[in-house]
């Protein structure tokens, strides 16, 4: 297990473990995270799973349970007997509703659904979505605001609905074209702070002082990032958990005929462990099943301190109220804020030369 994965001390997944049972010979879990949900089936029935997030992954892996890297639409249709699905509410409305297809899909004539969600996060709209496309399901259990359902296939599956889309945005006064699949962060617009951490990079480097530089993205998402550093002459490599945002990414980079190196990675492990970089930039995710984590934040930062280059600088933004300066005193000794609006921008300089 690990801090910031999903389904970690999660109580969706926890109820749905207490609820879930056989049916069948194969069973499909959609939203796995660290297989907590679907866990009591091994050994009862053939197990699969499809994950997106690479440190879920990882821990699957380590926990020796069956697990492939592919969003919930890549599911094999018809053949499987029982789909088990914690919703996905976190990632938007759009992303739910192609998991609920593709639920629908992966399941024969007569297989069931197990659907788990809080009815906080949109569980009454989606369990009745989820009965529209399946048909009969009645809710199976209840804790606090937890709901499992349990569904069953009586009717054909539609088609999955359009999953990618783009949008044009400006980013230091030149224009992009990003693509994105359901679930990215920050889908149709680029977020106010990735737009403050360029502007404070600008501020700091200036726009010629990227060329050539390497640099790293931390959490690249869909490439709000990357994409202008990128232009600006940076030898960029884009780093992030999530395989939907890694795919959007390379379709965007494609689409602007801009060339970087993407990893699906957690964290910076899937980097060599010798590469180091001039400059880090970072918008970190915060937000991991509805709380506030800052595992994962601190993993960037720690990240940051041993790839840097002596001399290299740390780019961090971050909501105001989030206390990142105790974690850059500790691993770099000084910081900076290069502005406060909206969002804060940190910055700080690894000892050992001139940047």
């Amino acid at each position: 297990m690990k801090p910031g994965a999903r389904g970690y001390r999660d109580p969706v997944y926890d109820l749905l473990q207490r609820v879930v049972a056989p049916f069948g010979q194969r069973a499909l879990d959609l939203n796995p995270g660290v297989g907590w949900g679907s866990l009591p089936l091994e050994g009862r029935m053939a197990v699969e799973r499809l994950e997106t997030s690479r440190a879920a992954f990882r821990c699957l892996e380590a926990s020796g349970l069956k697990a492939r890297l592919a969003p919930p639409w890549e599911a094999e249709e018809g053949v499987f007997d029982l789909v088990v699905l914690a919703l996905p509410a976190g990632r938007g409305t759009a992303y739910v509703q192609a998991s609920l297809v593709a639920a629908a899909r992966a399941l024969r004539m007569g297989g069931r659904l197990y659907l788990a969600g809080d009815k906080n996060k949109g569980f009454e709209r989606y369990f009745k979505e989820a009965r529209a496309l399946l048909g009969y399901g009645e809710v199976l259990e209840r804790k606090g605001p937890v709901r499992v359902a349990l569904l069953e296939k009586e009717r054909e599956a539609p088609p999955l609905p359009p999953l990618w889309q783009s949008f044009r945005a400006p980013l230091l006064g030149e224009a992009y074209t990003f693509f994105h699949l359901p679930g990215v962060f920050s889908a149709g617009k680029v977020d106010r702070a990735s737009v403050l951490l360029l502007e404070a990079l600008r501020g700091e480097v200036g726009l010629g002082g990227l060329r050539e530089k390497a640099v790293l993205d931390l959490g690249a998402g869909y490439g709000a990032l990357t994409l202008p550093l990128v232009r600006l002459g940076a030898r960029v490599v884009a780093v992030e958990d999530d395989l939907v945002s890694v795919l959007s990414l390379k379709k965007s980079l494609e689409a602007n005929h801009l060339s970087a190196r993407v990893l699906h990675s957690d964290v910076d492990e899937a980097l060599t462990e010798e590469e180091r970089f001039d400059i880090i930039v970072t918008n970190p995710p915060f937000h991991v099943g509805g709380a506030v984590i800052l595992d994962v934040a601190q993993a960037f930062v720690e990240a940051a301190a041993a790839r840097l280059k002596p001399g290299g600088g740390f780019f961090l933004v971050a909501n105001p109220f989030l206390k990142y300066e105790p974690l850059l005193e500790e691993r770099f000794g000084a910081f900076r804020t290069l502005l406060v609006r909206e969002y804060k921008v940190l910055f700080a300089l690894k000892e050992g030369g001139r940047r």
